[in-house]
């Protein structure tokens, strides 16, 4: 099976990046189910990459129906150390317009209907997340972001939501009381998981509106959302392009072992099957990859 030390992540009116040079369509099977689709192995800056995107190439799955275990668990099959995600967010700041970037490295959680963990059925483990974002990642986004020109805001809450719809006024005021910069429907889960599996992850949100607070703005729209994202693509592009050719893959990264001691059940208690799940992302621990 080919490998890739980097993953990366497309959300809405990202299907496919620029500068990705494929190689190969692969098909995966996980233990949790199919993920989103095929991935697009290849390269760039002469790093080995897996793309994947998020919705389906297609856009046919919804935020509350994405198979998060099956996608961080391929990813983590395929050798992924370091998993880029770009995602249109709206604006919960009026600093932070339309075309704007934010590289968040905090998330409040407003789901209902998500698995998004590993563990559980047989296997108890508790891993640290109160930095949710890994913050090498992080800088390397957010610099190669800037050198592409693009008007971009280091730090911040990433709120989020359920979905699929929009957000109310009054739940955009209430998130904004709250403090958080920026709101979206898929990244939380992916960075759980992504800590569980070992993965160094962080973020790219894409400013494409201004949810529905603004009352000088028109409220969120898909329309709105694609055209700014259109505005971006190529930005996008360059800015992962450039992170990926930054990303030192011999620096000792510390989350790279988050769950050295983050497993409560001895192995002997795991059941079978479970522990068979489980051996791509623990498996350096028991004995066996």
């Amino acid at each position: 099976m080919k490998r890739a030390d980097i993953g990366i992540i497309g959300g809405s009116g990202l299907y496919h990046m620029a500068g990705l040079k494929i190689e190969e369509e692969l098909v995966l099977e996980t233990p949790f189910g199919p993920p989103s689709d095929a991935f697009l192995m290849g390269e760039v800056a002469g790093k080995k990459v897996a793309f994947l995107a998020r919705h389906n190439r297609k856009h046919n799955i919804l935020p509350s129906e994405l198979n998060f275990r099956a996608n961080i668990w391929a990813m983590k099959k395929l050798g992924v150390s370091y998993l880029i995600s770009a995602s249109a967010v709206g604006s919960l700041k009026a600093e932070y317009a339309p075309t704007h970037f934010v590289f968040p490295d905090q998330f409040i959680d407003r789901t209902r209907h998500r698995i998004d963990t590993f563990f559980g059925a047989g296997v108890v483990a508790h891993v640290g997340f109160s930095d949710p974002i890994c913050p090498i990642l992080q800088k390397i986004l957010f610099q190669s972001a800037q050198k592409a020109g693009i008007v971009s805001h280091f730090g911040g809450t990433y709120l989020n939501m359920e979905g699929p719809q929009f957000s109310t006024k009054a739940e955009s005021h209430l998130y904004r009381s709250w403090g958080a910069d920026v709101i979206g429907m898929t990244n939380l889960q992916e960075a759980k998981l992504a800590r569980e599996a070992e993965i160094a992850y962080a973020t790219i949100a894409m400013v494409t509106d201004y949810d529905c607070w603004h009352e000088e703005e028109e409220p969120v729209s898909v329309e709105m959302v694609i055209a700014t994202l259109k505005k971006n693509a190529n930005a996008a592009s360059d800015t992962i392009a450039e992170a990926v050719a930054q990303i030192d893959l011999n620096l000792t990264n510390p989350i790279h072992d988050a769950m050295k001691f983050a497993v409560m059940t001895p192995l002997d208690a795991i059941p079978a099957q479970r522990r068979e799940e489980l051996a791509v992302l623990l498996g350096k621990y028991w004995g066996h990859a």
